[in-house]
């Protein structure tokens, strides 16, 4: 399983890139093998606020229905487009492609409240 060391973590699975004060969010390589085939991605639309916590989307695969969490507070920026026509990019490419929104932090110390590689590593393996 890849857990790239560069990125922060949340207990529900999504990851997060920090670049220029922006945020980028997508869901983890545990969580895409978990779910199995991606099949419909639904995303925030841009201006969109996210709370800590609450769904900010979803993700359908042939299994089940899983939220998405927001790990952190802000406004949606950017959303990827690329999912509504191709969601199998979740489980070709979780930390690549399948990026889900980018998001402006309200909040830059909420970053703190993430885990690093390691300690997902950990939790996954629990």
């Amino acid at each position: 399983m890849s857990v790239p060391k560069d990125l922060k973590y949340s207990e529900d699975h999504e990851w997060v890139r920090v670049e220029d004060g922006k945020v980028t969010i997508g869901i983890t390589e545990f969580a895409q093998s978990e779910l199995g085939d991606i099949v419909f991605v639904e995303l925030p639309s841009e201006g969109d606020e996210i709370e800590t916590g609450e769904t900010f989307g979803s993700v359908e695969s042939v299994k089940t229905v899983s939220e998405l969490y927001a790990p952190l507070n802000g406004t949606v920026v950017e959303v990827n487009e690329e999912l509504e026509d191709s969601p199998e990019l979740v489980n070709e490419s979780p930390f690549e492609k399948a990026w889900m929104v980018v998001v402006e932090l309200s909040d830059e110390s909420q970053l703190d409240n993430l885990m690093d590689a390691a300690a997902y590593e950990e939790m996954v393996d629990a």
